[in-house]
C-alpha cells in the first residue's frame, strides 16, 4: 500500500541518513521505525497495567519505622533468609 507523508526539512534529512547509513531503503527504515515504536507503545502500556493493578495497595500503610524506605534491599534480603529457614 502506498502511503504519502509529509517531512520537514530536518526529518527528511535524518531519513536520508538514516536510509544511506544503514544500505536500507527509506521505506524500510520508515517500516521498521514504526514496528518499533508499536513495540514500545506496548511495553508502556504493560507497564501502566502493571501499576493500576496496585495502585489500590500504594499509600496503604501507615505507622512503621521512620526509615522504611532506606536500605530497603538489605531489609528484604533479611525477610526472605528469614522466611527461607522457617
Amino acid at each position: 500500500m502506498l502511503v504519502s507523508v509529509r517531512l520537514d526539512p530536518k526529518t527528511e534529512n535524518l531519513l536520508n541518513r538514516l536510509a544511506r547509513r544503514s544500505g536500507r531503503t527509506k521505506s524500510e527504515v520508515i517500516r521498521e521505525a514504526l514496528i518499533a515504536f508499536d513495540r514500545a507503545e506496548g511495553d508502556s502500556e504493560a507497564r501502566a497495567n502493571a501499576y493500576e493493578a496496585i495502585t489500590h495497595l500504594i499509600g496503604c500503610a501507615r505507622g512503621g519505622p521512620k526509615d522504611l524506605s532506606e536500605r530497603t534491599g538489605e531489609k528484604l534480603r533479611k525477610l526472605l533468609e528469614a522466611r527461607t529457614r522457617e
